[in-house]
């Protein structure tokens, strides 16, 4: 009998009673071979049409539980308290991986019967709850309709696996540029960025054209900065290029003023946190992060996570590259040196708003720049555009 795929029932008859006839076959022979290869073929063909159904979880428990004579409160230390015991025997709350792998190792149930997959093989834990900011997360709707932290902590586990499901095989490389005496949870980071992506993930933007983002895209961008409402512009300015952009307020311990990185779909990604909540940062911020997307994407491969505000470590060439490039493109050098700078020690409010029409910007951009300038937040402090920002969100 030659070896073939096996289509109906006939066939496989014919194939089981050739193969007994294999059976002894001596090691090395074309027979042995032969017998292999049966094997195989009559093996594929059991899988597809003779598998045998798993036993539900619940059975396998049950069964367990007979076996060993257990009662429901011997099954609190694997599956949580009584009352998780008695919803989940009856069918009434799912088993979430962390009691599938107490079942598992201490009732011994095979792990593949709990799972409900043939070919499940034992996972250890990758996602612990204790290091993300995780009531937080549940707080501000990272977890959808999980939003009571009793009940998202019963799921910790599957739920941190879907948030960052969004990454695929490979997170981007984050560059933090964060403050020197801070220390930073960079997981908390990373479940920012993944929520950040699953935000904008639902828009269809078009292609990302690096050629887009010349002069007067920037000075189109910032005339909406003297709109009373022109924050609410800036969205729909960018996604036109087929830049995303999100705000999304930060998580403790990450010192996050904005981002830029690159989204599944290839387009970049600009996502403020808002933690200052003034004008003159906002801009400032979104400049930054700007030339993050034109400067430094290129390869798609970085993620640029960065604390405008009191960032004292040295700073790297990017954020060199980035900081000149948001104030050349929100107030131009040569302006700034020859209309601006020599009056610095004596400007009043009525020069500053003449200077920010000129420059067709809003005052609280000035008023930053100037505060900056001369290391002095106290001047103009009124002009800055304190809580004028969160509001139009």
């Amino acid at each position: 009998m030659k070896p073939k795929i096996i289509r109906t029932d006939e066939e496989y008859e014919a194939a089981l009673e050739h193969i007994e006839s294999l059976i002894d076959a001596e090691p090395g022979s074309v027979e042995e071979e032969e017998f292999e290869l049966f094997s195989l073929i009559i093996e594929k063909y059991e899988d597809e049409h003779y598998s045998i159904d798993l036993p539900s979880p619940i059975e396998a428990i049950k069964f367990r539980m007979d076996q060993q004579d257990l009662k429901q409160k011997d099954l609190v230390p694997f599956i949580g308290s009584q009352s998780k015991v008695s919803a989940v025997l009856n069918g009434k709350r799912e088993l979430s991986k962390e009691m599938i792998r107490r079942l598992h190792t201490g009732l011994n149930i095979p792990y593949n019967v709990l799972m409900q997959k043939q070919d499940a093989k034992y996972e250890e834990q990758e996602y612990f709850i204790e290091d993300f900011p995780f009531n937080e997360m549940v707080h501000q709707g990272y977890f959808g309709n999980y939003n009571d932290v009793r009940r998202a902590k019963g799921m910790a586990e599957e739920l941190l696996e879907t948030l960052f499901s969004i990454f695929g095989d490979h997170p981007p490389v984050a560059i933090y540029c964060r403050h020197a005496d801070k220390e930073t949870n960079q997981n908390a980071l990373l479940a920012w960025q993944a929520r950040v992506l699953e935000i904008v993930s639902s828009e269809e933007l078009s292609p990302f054209d690096i050629s887009k983002l010349e002069k007067t895209f920037y000075d189109d961008l910032l005339k909406f900065s003297g709109y009373q409402a022109g924050l609410q512009l800036v969205k729909e300015h960018l996604n036109k290029v087929g830049i995303h952009f999100a705000i999304l307020p930060h998580l403790p311990k990450t010192y996050l003023d904005g981002a830029a990185f690159i989204a599944p779909d290839g387009n970049p990604v600009i996502a403020l946190t808002l933690r200052h909540d003034r004008l003159d940062n906002f801009w400032f911020t979104l400049m930054h992060e700007l030339a993050h997307v034109a400067l430094h994407l290129n390869d798609g491969s970085r993620a640029y996570f960065d604390e405008i505000e009191g960032n004292t470590l040295e700073e790297s060439v990017e954020e060199q590259e980035a900081n000149g490039f948001a104030r050349e493109n929100l107030i131009p050098q040569n302006y700034w040196q020859t209309q601006i700078a020599p009056n610095l020690d004596f400007l009043d409010e009525l020069q500053l708003d003449r200077f920010a029409v000129e420059l067709n910007i809003s005052p609280a951009i000035l008023a930053g720049r100037i505060r900056y300038e001369l290391n002095d937040y106290s001047c103009f402090s009124s002009r800055v555009g304190n809580h004028e920002v969160r509001k139009q969100f």
